[in-house]
């Protein structure tokens, strides 16, 4: 069991590693247009306090990403290095963004996982997450 803490993530400091993490997935992470240090300056100036970063010895072993529009909460980007899982460091990053999302007044949070991602889909079910047949999602991009 890995010794980690959860903070804020801070765009100089944490920017580059982060984006490496995400370039290391393996499965269920797309890095795009939105994750550009542009788009992730613009996302850190509405809500700051929805980036987290999981560190241990100075490595960015994990991250999440909440959103709040004032009616909805969206998680994205719930990540964590290979030789870190298993070791309750996405649990502790999904339970903290939900409590923030919660103060804020959010009563519903959505996220999206690739179809064939059967250990994420198995995590967020684990974590009281239920997959919602009914809605179709549908992305355009500008």
């Amino acid at each position: 069991m890995s010794n980690f803490y959860i903070r804020e993530f801070s765009f100089d400091e944490d920017y580059e590693r982060v984006l490496n993490l995400w370039k290391q997935i393996e499965i269920g992470m797309n890095v795009g247009k939105s994750d550009t240090p542009e788009e992730i300056k613009k996302k850190i100036q509405r809500d700051p306090d929805l980036f987290l970063v999981a560190e241990s010895n100075h490595q960015i072993i994990g991250t999440v990403i909440g959103a709040f529009d004032g009616r909805r909460g969206f998680i994205y980007h719930l990540a964590v290095h290979k030789n870190f899982r298993r070791q309750k460091v996405a649990s502790q990053l999904l339970s903290d963004v939900e409590e923030r999302l919660k103060n804020k007044g959010c009563l519903k949070c959505l996220l999206m996982v690739f179809a064939d991602n059967a250990d994420a889909i198995h995590f967020y079910n684990n974590h009281g997450w239920h997959h919602q047949p009914e809605d179709l999602v549908f992305a355009k991009e500008f």
